[in-house]
């Protein structure tokens, strides 16, 4: 696979809007803010949630919730997918019958931006998942995938109020998404792996929000073994990394990292003193993220 197969286009008119306003000193200006619309998701006859979202790309969003909400199983067909950008509504129709009338009232909200969801019975089968056992991460690809990430163009870099995530194989990025909320960004790279039959094993998936507990059921849920962020971890987080055996590495940025679980998985093949501190401009940027920009 190539470097960036998919990745933001911030010069997309659909995704932000220019607004009037004053800065601090009163003075006029014009910035650029992410747009957020209202996408109500149907699986076959159902009615799933209501999301807000960017707006791109809602056949992957709406794949991929349903995969990571245990409403799509790994051996459905999906015989459509419809959208309506007028109406604000996508369904996904699949081969096999679907009624989760009960599933729906087991709703928990999960502390992502724009009000994750997460349904009661998804911990019921994170504990059977198991994780890739052969998978690594080399200290090399890390370096060159935070750095090539962070210097690609992004409707966080034009805009702001939005998160990443990224799709890798050792050191290239695979696919980038953006929304705003992390949980959504994650959500269309599953409906994407899905789609496109792309296996997870010897992936590693690379965010800039921060490494909650939804974080990482996603990832497990996704199977892919290896999860990386430029920001900081949650309690919850990292005990449930620890759990799955998930490889989890936060504060990722330059030649600093910290790994708190899965540690078994890291070849340190990279010197860190031969490699340059982070430039001033991303550190701001993962300052940012962290923050819940």
């Amino acid at each position: 696979m190539s470097e960036f197969i998919i990745k933001p286009d911030p010069d997309d008119e659909r995704l932000s809007q220019l607004v009037d306003g004053i800065d601090q000193t009163g003075a006029r200006v014009e910035t650029r803010v992410v747009a957020e619309r209202a996408l109500t998701l149907f699986l076959n006859s159902q009615e799933v949630v209501t999301m807000m979202t960017i707006g791109d790309r809602p056949d992957l969003l709406a794949v991929g919730y349903l995969l990571n909400q245990n409403m799509l199983r790994a051996d459905d067909t999906i015989t459509g997918i419809d959208h309506d950008e007028d109406l604000g509504v996508v369904v996904v129709r699949t081969e096999r019958a679907t009624d989760y009338e009960e599933k729906m009232k087991k709703r928990v909200r999960t502390s992502g931006c724009a009000q994750g969801t997460v349904f009661g019975d998804v911990m019921e089968s994170f504990g059977e998942i198991t994780l890739a056992p052969d998978a690594k991460l080399k200290t090399s690809w890390l370096h060159e995938l935070t750095k090539k990430i962070n210097t690609a163009p992004s409707l966080y870099l034009t805009a702001g109020a939005i998160h990443g995530c990224v799709l890798c194989q050792e050191d290239r990025p695979l696919v980038y998404m953006e929304d705003v909320g992390r949980h959504n960004a994650v959500d269309k790279i599953a409906g994407w792996m899905f789609l496109n039959g792309v296996s997870p094993d010897d992936k590693i998936f690379y965010t800039t929000g921060r490494l909650t507990s939804e974080m990482v059921i996603k990832t497990v849920m996704m199977k892919i073994p290896v999860l990386v962020s430029r920001s900081g971890f949650t309690a919850w987080g990292v005990e449930l990394a620890r759990q799955a055996g998930l490889t989890l590495v936060g504060r990722a940025r330059g030649k600093r990292f910290l790994a708190l679980s899965g540690t078994d998985r890291i070849e340190f093949d990279l010197d860190p003193d031969s490699v340059e501190e982070e430039a001033p401009k991303h550190r701001r940027k993962g300052s940012l993220a962290e923050a819940g920009e």
